[in-house]
């Protein structure tokens, strides 16, 4: 691991514990207007989970004298089944995709939603939290959140958390740690130190979002991190644990369409430079922090 990289693993990785509410709404008191916060909820028939995760960010942070979460919009990415109705129900702003500039035609795929959210909402601070979660945690936006408004100095704050998966033992991010976390370190070892690379839940400043290219399928979180970290440099981005995420995971022949397309993503940027560093960092939870091992690489 890189001597900058462990630096930063010390300075901006946190846990969202540190912040507590109070705090940060008196941080966002401070802020004015660069402090407004808009959560967006990119949904693709996700009727069972969306409503719950509406309701909690609603009740938690949406409520008292200086609510933390100014708007909450939930992106219709073609759905099928009730989302819509059920985000509607709970609270929410629900936004289909056709409706927003209509003029550019629709491409499938979660990136381009979010790009297009960007039309639709009106905060300086935009978080991304994925709509399939699972005994949600108001945390996994205050959390994020958090770091934007209390530092001026970050652009970019990705969650990180265990996925465990069933009752076993056994963890999810299997294109995480098998396709993202070695292009990561093969190519852009700077960025060795995200825990999940892959997350669906980040913060960010829209003055950021505004400057990089969105991919529209399952590439907008690794080509995020790739552009962002071009633009602002390592140390305007940072990560926050939130505990544990819990969602609906897909099977094999899904995650093999989504290593492809995060792949084709990375290797788009290649271009930028051929850097190959042969060192992988892996993360295991010890003593309740993320801990990384460091591994050689030999072909």
């Amino acid at each position: 691991m890189l001597d900058e990289v462990k630096l930063w693993l010390d300075r901006h990785s946190w846990s969202a514990s540190e912040r507590p509410l109070d705090m940060l709404r008196a941080a966002k008191r401070t802020a004015g207007p660069a402090g407004t916060v808009s959560v967006v909820l990119p949904a693709l028939n996700e009727e069972a989970t969306v409503g719950a995760i509406v309701e909690t960010i609603r009740r938690d942070l949406m409520t008292g004298d200086t609510p933390l979460v100014d708007e909450l919009v939930v992106m219709d990415s073609g759905c099928t089944d009730g989302t819509a109705a059920a985000a509607a129900a709970a609270g929410a702003r629900v936004v289909h995709r056709d409706t927003v500039l209509p003029r550019v035609t629709a491409a499938p795929g979660k990136g381009e939603v979010l790009w297009r959210s960007l039309l639709v909402t009106s905060g300086e601070i935009v978080c991304f939290v994925d709509a399939d979660l699972r005994d949600f945690e108001s945390q996994f936006v205050s959390g994020i959140v958090g770091p934007l408004l209390t530092d001026p100095g970050l652009q970019l704050v990705k969650a990180m958390y265990d996925r465990p998966m069933g009752s076993g033992g056994e963890r999810g991010g299997r294109v995480t740690e098998l396709v993202a976390r070695p292009l990561l370190n093969l190519h852009w070892p700077q960025l060795a130190g995200f825990v999940q690379p892959l997350g669906g839940e980040y913060a960010a400043r829209r003055s950021l979002l505004e400057q990089i290219p969105f991919p529209v399928g399952y590439g907008i979180e690794i080509g995020m991190l790739v552009d962002a970290l071009e633009l602002a440099g390592l140390d305007a981005l940072a990560q926050v644990d939130v505990g544990v995420r819990r969602h609906r995971n897909q099977d094999g022949q899904a995650l093999g369409r989504m290593a492809a397309t995060i792949y084709h993503t990375a290797h788009s940027r290649l271009a930028r430079g051929q850097l190959v560093r042969p060192v992988l960092t892996q993360f295991d939870r010890d003593d309740g922090a993320f801990a990384p091992t460091v591994h050689q690489v030999t072909t």
